[in-house]
């Protein structure tokens, strides 16, 4: 029993914590560029609340993957700057949901025309509504019983699946995702 209201607990907490959670704003980015280092450390404080128990949202080997995929421009002098922080913000918080191909065809389909500066107060907006909407989901749900938390956990999950499936059915619709999917079963 006492493991049971620890485990109860912990969702209260995670669920206290992520109704205070704001993705930093354009204006509380560093200014300053950074080093490797840093970045890693500037975003897996910021991306905590959102990964799983001891989970390592970014490495350093993710970052120059990304990099070398195109998803991610080049640093410069190995330092990034505020346009690469963003973009690491909306890579790490898109990247449990969609493919890289996917996450790269929509930040360059949203940017095209448009600087990173433009897009990611946007971002910030859709992503803030979106916990907020989620908040309403788990109000209460560290008080319901088991079986109410397991529905509640199985809706999320069927939500995140539909929505998942939509998104990449909206950039399969736009750009050439699907046919390089194909090419690439083929190979």
């Amino acid at each position: 029993m006492a493991q049971k209201d620890e485990k109860r607990d912990r969702l209260r907490k995670w669920v206290d914590s992520m109704g205070q959670y704001e993705i930093v704003s354009w204006d509380r980015l560093p200014e300053l560029d950074l080093y490797m280092d840093q970045v890693i450390t500037f975003m897996n404080r910021q991306l905590e609340p959102l990964a799983a128990d001891g989970e390592r949202l970014l490495t350093p080997s993710m970052i120059n993957n990304y990099v070398k995929d195109g998803v991610l421009p080049r640093p410069e002098k190995k330092k990034y700057n505020r346009d690469h922080i963003a973009m690491l913000l909306m890579i790490c918080t898109l990247k449990n949901v969609l493919t890289l191909p996917e996450i790269d065809a929509l930040i360059h389909g949203l940017t095209e025309g448009r600087s990173v500066c433009e897009l990611y107060p946007e971002f910030v907006a859709a992503q803030d509504k979106a916990l907020q909407e989620t908040m309403e989901w788990l109000e209460g749900a560290s008080e319901a019983d088991d079986a109410g938390r397991y529905r509640l956990a199985a809706q999320l999950a069927l939500e995140a699946n539909i929505r998942r499936t939509a998104a990449a059915r909206i950039l399969y619709s736009l750009t050439d995702l699907e046919k390089d999917k194909n090419k690439k079963e083929k190979e």
